[in-house]
């Protein structure tokens, strides 16, 4: 459905801090989202030698870019950033690995004004690896301009 151009397009985030390839499912509630993982990230490097493990932060953080394409992509908030405001109830119940696919689900539960609570779950194959819930604010004057 959105490819990494795509997904450029609607989140502020570059390489090496984008950490999703697509976005499969979009709906105004919830999103779906890829991560191939190479072995080639930079955190890869020092987590660890010798048996490289996706760090869970970073689990999470795919989780919520996936989120925010979502929430981004509505047009109230087009051209904004969207920022966390809390994670509750984190979970980590795998590994992710070099060569693994992970698959982003995040549905909203609460939406108002400019903040979002989401659920989501990161599956690597048919095993959670990661899940929470994720709010986030969107930022309707970032600063950018230096103000």
């Amino acid at each position: 459905m959105l490819n990494r151009e795509q997904i450029m397009q609607i989140l502020p985030h570059r390489p090496p801090m984008l950490l999703v390839d697509a976005i499969t499912e979009l709906t105004d509630r919830r999103a779906v989202g890829t991560l191939h993982l190479t072995g080639d990230e930079f955190f890869f490097q020092g987590h660890f030698p010798g048996d490289p493990i996706m760090p869970a932060v970073f689990r999470l953080e795919a989780l919520a870019q996936v989120g925010g394409v979502a929430l981004l992509s509505m047009p109230q908030f087009k051209g904004k950033t969207a920022v966390y405001t809390g994670i509750n109830n984190a979970k980590f119940r795998g590994m992710a690995r070099p060569g693994d696919t992970l698959r982003m689900e995040i549905e909203f539960v609460k939406l108002r004004g400019p903040m979002a609570v989401g659920e989501g779950v990161v599956w690597v194959g048919d095993q959670k690896v990661a899940e929470a819930e994720i709010r986030c604010a969107v930022l309707m004057d970032s600063g950018k301009d230096g103000k």
